[in-house]
């Protein structure tokens, strides 16, 4: 009895990590794709088309959560396993992506107010108006959140090909799933392209994710 409530937490925890790896990328990747609206429009365009599709924005809400709540430490998790073969790399790429993916629960906050609007029975110039009235700390946290989301996980993807700690192609997955994301989220609006950039970030956390339970059983 003793021996095996010794083993349980050592076995069962890099199984538990290996599963939480790709849920965020993935769950981000498929929230870019069925948002309603493009992030280049303006806040009317943003407001009106949002607050036209509830379903959709009902699920962007659900999936946003389901981000918030795995990022962070799928991040500690793949930084504690790059760290030994590239520590400063990493060490940039955690205080890149830590703040970043906490901001996000901020900029989340923007689509949950104009859903609620919506579901209160506003019209679509008064949450406008409501929405263009923002704290601007939500301008410092959407600046946050993209410069650390897209450099560090740029450098984490080069400390995963600097450490080893996977193969080749999953570092490069991640290094340009980011910009990738960009490209098709700020200068040409595409969620099909996007779905894929965060959709190579997914992979390349499941990589990581492979190489953990490798360890695991001792492979």
């Amino acid at each position: 009895m003793t021996t095996t409530a010794t083993r349980t937490p050592t076995s069962v925890r890099p199984v538990f990590e290996a599963l939480l790896l790709p849920i965020g990328p993935a769950a981000i990747a498929v929230l870019r794709y069925v948002l309603p609206y493009d992030t280049t429009d303006d806040t009317t365009a943003m407001t009106a088309r949002a607050m036209a599709e509830q379903g959709r924005m009902s699920a962007v809400l659900w999936l946003g959560l389901l981000a918030i709540l795995t990022l962070v430490p799928a991040t500690y998790v793949v930084g504690r396993f790059t760290k030994p073969g590239a520590p400063r790399l990493t060490v940039i790429a955690m205080l890149l992506l830590v703040p970043g993916y906490l901001a996000l629960s901020w900029l989340a906050a923007a689509d949950q107010f104009v859903w609620s609007g919506a579901q209160a029975g506003l019209d679509v110039d008064t949450v406008v108006r409501l929405s263009e009235s923002m704290h601007p700390t939500n301008d410092v946290a959407a600046g946050v959140y993209v410069l650390g989301h897209v450099v560090g996980t740029i450098l984490l993807g080069v400390a995963m090909w600097r450490a080893r700690v996977v193969a080749k192609w999953a570092a490069v997955a991640v290094i340009v799933s980011q910009p990738i994301h960009f490209v098709s989220a700020v200068i040409v609006p595409n969620h099909t392209l996007d779905l894929f950039g965060w959709g190579l970030q997914a992979a390349g956390f499941a990589a990581v994710s492979w190489a953990l339970l490798r360890l695991r059983d001792g492979a």
